[in-house]
């Protein structure tokens, strides 16, 4: 545990191993000073940080696997980090870890056109591969808010989502192939170009969303899709979230499945607006954001019967952008709402609890009594199209009694969710952050498989330990540690 004394306490790793690592990837791409450290030692969760004994930075699949050979030889913790974008706590180190960063890893090696895969490197940022495909008229759906930094491998570790997950589907349904380096350092490369193939178990499922815990991402192949040759837009507020959220319902009835069908509260409004200045309406409790594409017949349509639906549940306004910069303007204030909220206070904690469709306005309903009864700022946004909530606490983490009223509200959030027949989270992971509340949903059996698995594949437990699973890895708080708490999950 670092003291101010220790000057942060120093790289605890036998110089004999520092050399070996030196000697798999260079002297100059194993980091072990004090700030470089530090640097690596939080990803975007709040309150959650831990100093590694290193930063090594490999450039070649067999790096890697050297890496975790010598992880079992020596027994030091290996930890995979991307972009360290991740709202669980699943890139944060443990104690006696190296943080293996990825960043080197960023090549785009291959849009296939005949095929309609990518083939790619896990440090390739989500936005830039959305980029290069749709230049060639192709289409990447998953669209996590953080993709104009997060990367692909990060984005498959946690099955990440998006805006449109309700029409295209999570990152789990794109991936058609990974070159994976065990834990114990074999190299396996699953899956392939095929669209058919049921030879043996589904084992890049398997890796999909395994947050880091078992094995490290080397390439990724990644299905493409057509590019949708149009899209329309829609606003529409409302005086009550019951009202919106019933909307959801009756565009889903009306057999309508959205591009993008996103929910604002008014206090993300508020926020957002402060932050954006977009000229939101800020006295309504709700915002509903949707997005049609497809052929543009089509979508004018769908638009039109949004349109009339919205009116018939009771919008008070709704419209449609007239152009390509007002649609991107209302896009872009849905993708800064957690900025926007991050902002208003010290720190803002952000979840995401996640209920089938048809119980999305219980699950608001429940969020909104949950604030009040633990008296906590709660902004709440999201996929409502596809039941993924993000509320999120507006807090000042030095106000211990606020913090702990936040943590006990999320706690009776994730109950609810539960009650719902949802997730304790929908796309963010369970990590270190919720792990304590996987066995509420995941029965004993479920759990004991879960830890079966990992033994198999990581007999000595070098590959992100504590992770998914509770376990006996150490990483606290900052408090604990003595780097102190941040403030909020935005550096500025």
């Amino acid at each position: 545990m670092p003291t101010e004394n220790e000057s942060l306490g120093g790289c605890m790793l036998d110089p004999i191993v520092l050399t070996k690592l030196k000697d798999i990837v260079g002297a100059e791409n194993v980091l072990t000073s004090d700030d470089e450290r530090l640097s690596y030692s939080y990803d975007a969760t709040p309150q959650l940080e831990f100093l590694p004994e290193a930063v090594v930075v490999p450039s070649s699949t067999e790096d890697v696997a050297a890496i975790l050979r010598l992880a079992n030889e020596e027994e030091f913790h290996v930890v995979p980090r991307g972009a360290g974008t991740g709202l669980s706590g699943g890139s944060v180190p443990v104690e006696n870890s190296i943080v293996l960063l990825m960043n080197r890893f960023n090549r785009l090696i291959e849009i296939d056109t005949a095929n309609l895969t990518a083939l790619v490197e896990p440090g390739v940022v989500t936005a830039q591969l959305h980029q290069a495909v749709e230049a060639q008229g192709l289409f990447y759906p998953p669209d996590p808010g953080s993709m104009k930094v997060s990367t692909l491998g990060g984005n498959v570790a946690e099955n990440a989502g998006g805006l449109r997950g309700l029409k295209y589907g999570v990152t789990k349904d794109y991936v058609m192939g990974l070159e994976v380096v065990l834990p114990t350092g074999d190299v396996l490369w699953t899956g392939g170009k095929c669209v058919k193939d049921v030879a043996g178990y589904n084992l890049k499922q398997v890796f999909v969303g395994s947050e880091g815990t078992l094995g490290v991402f080397t390439k990724i192949l990644l299905k493409l899709i057509p590019k949708p040759p149009a899209k329309k837009t829609l606003v529409a507020y409302f005086r009550t979230l019951a009202d919106a959220g019933a909307t959801v319902s009756a565009i889903i009835a009306a057999h309508i499945i959205p591009a993008t069908m996103e929910l604002l509260d008014n206090v993300t409004l508020r926020c957002v607006e402060a932050y954006a200045k977009l000229g939101l309406q800020t006295d309504m409790e709700a915002m509903l954001l949707v997005e049609v594409d497809g052929h543009p017949a089509a979508i004018a349509e769908e638009a039109e019967q949004i349109l009339s639906l919205c009116q018939q549940q009771g919008a008070v306004t709704v419209s449609l952008a007239q152009d390509t910069q007002e649609a991107d303007r209302l896009t872009a204030a849905r993708r800064s709402a957690f900025a926007a909220l991050a902002r208003a206070r010290h720190a803002a904690i952000l979840e995401d609890a996640t209920v089938p469709r048809s119980e999305l306005v219980p699950m608001l309903e429940a969020i909104q009594r949950i604030a009040q009864k633990y008296d906590v700022l709660i902004g709440t946004f999201g996929h409502a199209g596809d039941g993924n909530l993000h509320p999120t606490a507006l807090i000042d983490p030095l106000n211990h009694a606020e913090l702990h009223r936040a943590e006990q509200a999320f706690e009776d959030i994730f109950d609810a969710a539960i009650a719902l027949g949802g997730t304790i989270t929908g796309e963010h992971g369970v990590g270190l952050a919720k792990r304590k509340f996987l066995p509420r949903q995941v029965s004993a059996p479920g759990i004991e498989l879960m830890k079966k698995l990992r033994a198999v594949v990581d007999p000595k437990g070098v590959l992100n330990p504590g992770k998914v699973i509770e376990g006996t890895v150490r990483c606290e708080s900052a408090e604990e540690v003595g780097l102190g708490v941040r403030g909020s999950p935005m550096r500025h």
